[in-house]
């Protein structure tokens, strides 16, 4: 399997956290040395692990906001 790097250049918000202590997150990170996206994953207590996740660009999460902002939560 191939090496992938990462470096959370900001740490937004932890939007919820389960009964093992696993925070879902949203960051900023950058992969592989390319530009940071907006990241949401869950995280082990120590962050050393990480599940999947979505990264996605500013022009995604405007999207993506747009549509959440229409629906009636």
């Amino acid at each position: 399997m191939a090496e992938f790097k990462y470096e959370i250049t900001e740490r937004i918000a932890v939007l919820s956290t389960n009964n093992k202590g696993w925070e879902r997150q949203l960051n900023m990170i950058s992969w592989n040395d390319h530009d940071p996206k907006y990241d949401i994953r869950d995280w082990s207590p120590d962050g050393s692990k990480m599940s999947k996740g979505i990264s996605m660009t500013r022009d995604e999460l405007v999207i993506l906001k747009d549509i959440l902002n229409e629906l009636e939560l």
